[in-house]
């Protein structure tokens, strides 16, 4: 692999993993395993070790995934929340057990305990009732979910006991039990809404309800398995999980203390088979150092700790043939291929389909028709083909044949230079691409409006609806045609497509679907060049200048704005009413620091984004990585020590938060935002 192939595939991979991440924490809709997620990230972590040009701050390989959603408030945590690292083998574990040992000359303990599957949750009790209970968000921060935390039955909002802190923090899972999801899928059933994939998902969407006693309806349960050192006064680990469980705190009780490797591999082999009988879900045994003043000393990496290790169980897997395979297109005109297969029990549901991502795959695979294959549902997402039973391949199977013309539309399909995909490139013409165009332009994260699959499929078969500037020349006699729809419901509809007239602007650039930009990218693009027609005049060449943009993405951008189509249909949406442009702050505190790119890095008085609003609101621009062109670094409580090192080797200007406010004209730093108590409510 040569430097521009490297560059590349690292672009590419960010770009699958925070898109994936955001699924994960954010929607709660993962389509990939955790081990496909951990395999790409590995990859990226190897990539960006051998070309460290290509590396950014910013990178997945140095941050922790991030469910922070808007309609929450955010809250520093009083120690960063940082992920595990993860291993599939038990040579990895041992090679873990050995470079501790090396490290540490003491003797010492393993606490071994399961690694529940939930979303995680961090406690602060002050003088001994629940003050605040906050999501993971990007480790960093995390969303107040309190309310929500005093309806789950077995979080105590008082302690009970004595001996416990004034204040501390203890973290752990929320979780779902098998019962309780079976219960709230069917009901989603009942009501014909996309039930969840797994417990998981319902755990964490429940989690981020709005509504508290909808909360208290869905069956959640914690379990709580760390209490950050320093904060009890206490050996180990394990006895500070101890003095948590009398203080009437729920810990798990599923931990095990080990002196060597053998005795944590045995570990390991009972709870494979033991997890079973559960009666929630579990995909894993989690390894920690039991010491913690040798928690201490072995410290931390940017992203999780090295004195623990989470060890992944590998995804069940069953063996049934392949029936025959289908090729279905998507929005952006990629064509998978999905095989559909005998019914098959896998992690608690029947798998009847299985994605084979894509051509070089089934040849990777040797897919030959009729094959039995071994099928798995890592984390109990997406079904995966992963070998295939060749004792069982019948004489004289041959190959499937790969469609030259796409299924669709019968357009040739086309393959471009570095693509593993074949597309069919009749994006204004393929039925399929249409509708899942129109399907994303609607979406929750995208323009909101209350429109399904089953109506846009209504409304394009009536030839009401083939793009998204359709949607807001639809008139409510029209929607009469729509199966089973009277005058509410056509309010409703059209009342949601009035209000998405105001959707920001980079959520609308989101939703026109460039190839590549997810939301992330959406939003930094947009607020780089503020409105569409800069975006739209912007070379490749200045679309780059735009933090965690590389060629594949500037290039995607820059096509996009070339077809006539697109522009003309953009202009259709910007004479419906949609913005266009980032709104201008109501009120500029001052030009301060005009002209200024400034890089924030460590923790503050206030929240990193209030940071960020209160730079821009003086005239600087934020930048995400410390370069040349930096004119600040602006280093809080515990700045990254690579952004530190890289403003050190550019000379650029390093100034603390009181040296900010000075520059900006405040006449002192502002307060600490004041915290209201809450009044406790027993449950």
């Amino acid at each position: 692999m040569d430097k521009l192939q490297a560059q590349r595939r690292i672009e590419e991979l960010k770009a699958v993993l925070r898109e994936n991440s955001r699924l994960y924490y954010v929607e709660n809709a993962p389509v990939m395993s955790d081990f496909e997620y951990d395999t790409l990230m590995h990859e990226l972590e190897t990539l960006e070790t051998e070309y460290p040009e290509y590396a950014t701050p910013d990178s997945p390989a140095r941050r922790v995934g991030s469910d922070l959603e808007s309609g929450f408030r955010k809250y520093p945590h009083k120690y960063p929340m940082l992920s595990l690292a993860n291993t599939y083998s038990l040579e990895e574990v041992e090679e873990f057990a050995d470079r501790v040992a090396k490290s540490i000359e003491d003797g010492f303990t393993y606490s071994c305990e399961l690694k529940f599957d939930g979303t995680a949750i961090c406690l602060t009790y002050r003088n001994g009732v629940l003050f605040r209970a906050l999501t993971r968000g990007d480790g960093i921060q995390g969303d107040d979910v309190t309310a929500n935390a005093r309806r789950i039955g077995n979080i105590p909002v008082r302690l009970k006991g004595e001996g416990w802190p004034a204040e501390f923090e203890i973290r752990g899972e929320v979780l779902m039990p098998y019962e309780s999801f079976e219960r709230l899928n069917h009901e989603k059933e009942l009501q014909e809404e996309q039930p969840f994939a797994n417990p998981r998902n319902a755990a964490s969407g429940s989690l981020k309800l709005q509504d508290p006693e909808e909360v208290s309806r869905r069956g959640l349960f914690c379990t709580l398995y760390h209490i950050p050192a320093g904060q009890v006064d206490y050996p180990t680990h394990n006895s500070a999980l101890e003095a948590a469980a009398s203080w009437g705190l729920p810990v798990s009780e599923h931990r095990r203390i080990c002196r060597n490797i053998s005795e944590i591999e045995q570990f390991i082999s009972y709870w494979d088979t033991e997890r079973k009988n559960l009666p929630y879900a579990t995909d894993g045994i989690v390894i920690k150092v039991n010491e913690l003043d040798i928690q201490t000393r072995l410290g931390y990496t940017a992203k999780s700790p090295r004195w623990a290790v989470a060890y992944k169980y590998k995804a069940e897997q069953a063996l049934t043939p392949i029936l025959s395979i289908d090729y279905q297109v998507g929005r952006t005109g990629a064509v998978t291929p999905v095989a559909n297969l005998e019914p098959v029990f896998i992690s608690g549901t029947m798998v009847r389909r299985a994605t084979l991502v894509n051509e070089d795959q089934i040849r990777a695979l040797d897919i030959h028709e009729g094959d039995w294959v071994y099928v798995e549902k890592g984390g109990e997402i997406i079904p995966k083909i992963t070998g295939v039973e060749e004792s069982k391949r019948q004489p004289g199977a041959l190959p499937p044949v790969f469609p030259k013309v796409c299924p669709d539309c019968g357009t040739p399909l086309v393959r471009e230079e570095g693509e593993a995909k074949w597309f069919c490139p009749n994006s204004t013409g393929c039925p399929t691409q249409i509708k899942g165009r129109l399907e994303h332009f609607v979406s929750r994260k995208a323009m909101n409006i209350l429109c399904g699959e089953a109506t846009i499929e209504q409304l394009f078969s009536l030839g009401l609806l083939n793009k998204p500037s359709d949607f807001y020349s639809l008139r409510k006699d029209q929607l009469f045609r729509l199966e089973g729809w009277k005058d509410r419901s056509a309010e409703r509809f059209l009342d949601s497509v009035n209000s998405s007239k105001g959707v920001p602007f980079e959520r609308v650039l989101f939703a026109i679907g460039i190839r590549f930009v997810g939301e992330t990218t959406a939003r930094d693009i947009a607020r780089h060049f503020g409105s569409m027609e800069a975006i739209q005049n912007a070379t490749e060449e200045e679309l780059l200048a735009v933090p965690e943009v590389g060629d594949v993405i500037a290039k995607s951008v820059f096509e996009y704005f070339r077809n006539p189509e697109n522009v003309a249909e953009l202009e259709a949406l910007k004479a419906a009413g949609l913005r266009f442009s980032i709104e201008e702050p109501a009120q500029k505190a001052s030009d301060a620091l005009a002209g200024k790119s400034i890089v924030i890095s460590g923790n503050f008085s206030i929240s990193r984004d209030d940071m960020k609003a209160l730079i821009e609101a003086h005239g600087g621009k934020n930048s995400s990585s410390v370069s040349g062109k930096t004119d600040y670094l602006l280093a809080g409580e515990k700045p990254g020590p690579e952004k530190m090192k890289k403003a050190e080797e550019l000379g650029v200007r390093v100034i603390s938060e009181s040296e900010f406010y000075a520059l900006v004209g405040s006449p002192s730093e502002p307060q600490k935002p004041q915290i209201e108590e809450i009044e406790p409510t027993l449950f």
